[in-house]
């Protein structure tokens, strides 16, 4: 058999991770923004002696440095998408800069709760209108940067692009079939974007803090509520910790392999055993990447088809973009 021959079923496996998606221009903005400010506030904190406006601006670094993880995971994964070493694609570099941000998320909540029981032990002197000018400051460029990352829904990302293909199949003689599936048309699905998801719960985070602080250097200033500002950053180190754990296990279960949802497993078996007297007798579902997913399927029947049959009965818009399928003859 020559080279040539072996073309119709050979096929890419990049699913759409070699094109732009929209959060990484999005990100980049944010990088800018938070940037700039970060710089003036740092400089006027030297400039005016103020610990809080250097505070603040050294915070908006931490950020800064966070979200380029985020962009980093962009470009990487754009550029190696059609790199061999990748089995299914570039996928999963965008999980894990969503899971490297979970992390760092973490690390900012806990770093917010020690500092904030910290106050409650050894209260500090505030300069209330210099500390609520720079929470101002902080609301509004967070505020910006929030708009910019948000869409209808903030996980959802990508769109039908990332998931158009062709499919290919191949059969053994011996009994034994594969075939590889990149389902016909557009999926109708969207995909989840777990570094634009990071991204945006930093801004989110960064915009909460300072709208807590407003509310409770107010509380301070005018009511004489000075303990409101410790209790003020716990309630935000909660919060924040609450998020990154809802992406630490969503972006984990990818990373490891986890089965996919029980609805696009049963989606496949639902869709093969339906027809004819198929039974499947294994069945393994993963992702291998945001919201699309590899299946091994193990089919047990009466009558034999070609693999191209059965790849052809799963729903084009359960996500599926590989699929090995081996058919075996019940003699029984």
């Amino acid at each position: 058999m020559h080279e040539k021959q072996l073309e119709r079923w050979r096929h890419a496996h990049t699913f759409g991770q070699d094109l732009r998606r929209p959060g990484e221009t999005k990100t980049l903005i944010v990088i800018a923004i938070t940037g700039t400010m970060m710089v003036i506030e740092i400089i006027a904190g030297v400039v005016y002696g103020s610990m809080a406006l250097l505070a603040d601006g050294l915070h908006m670094a931490s950020h800064a440095a966070a979200l380029s993880i985020n962009a980093f995971a962009y470009v990487y994964a754009r550029r190696h998408a059609h790199d061999a070493r990748f089995s299914f694609g570039t996928g999963k570099v965008n999980v894990l800069g969503g899971f490297t941000g979970a992390v760092l998320l973490a690390g900012f909540a806990l770093a917010m709760a020690m500092e904030s029981v910290g106050r409650f032990i050894a209260p500090v002197p505030i300069a209330f209108n210099q500390a609520i000018l720079v929470a101002v400051l902080g609301l509004v460029v967070n505020g910006v940067s929030v708009l910019i990352l948000e869409q209808k829904n903030p996980a959802d990302e990508g769109g039908e692009d990332a998931h158009r293909a062709h499919g290919h199949a191949h059969h053994h003689g011996h009994g034994h079939a594969h075939a590889h599936h990149h389902g016909h048309g557009h999926h109708h699905h969207h995909a989840r974007d777990h570094n634009l998801v990071s991204a945006y719960l930093h801004v989110l985070a960064d915009a909460l803090t300072s709208l807590l602080a407003i509310f409770a250097l107010l509380s301070a200033k005018y009511f004489g509520f000075v303990w409101m500002d410790p209790a003020m950053g716990i309630v935000g180190a909660i919060l924040v910790a609450r998020w990154s754990i809802g992406l630490l296990r969503s972006t984990s279960t990818i990373l490891l392999d986890g089965a996919a949802p029980g609805e696009v497993s049963e989606a496949v078996r639902g869709s093969i055993e339906g027809a004819d007297d198929n039974r499947i007798a294994d069945l393994h579902v993963w992702a291998v990447g945001p919201d699309i997913y590899s299946a091994i399927v193990s089919v047990v029947t009466h009558d034999p088809k070609p693999p191209d049959y059965y790849r052809s009965l799963i729903p084009a818009d359960a996500g599926i973009v590989h699929v090995s399928v081996e058919v075996n003859r019940c003699e029984d």
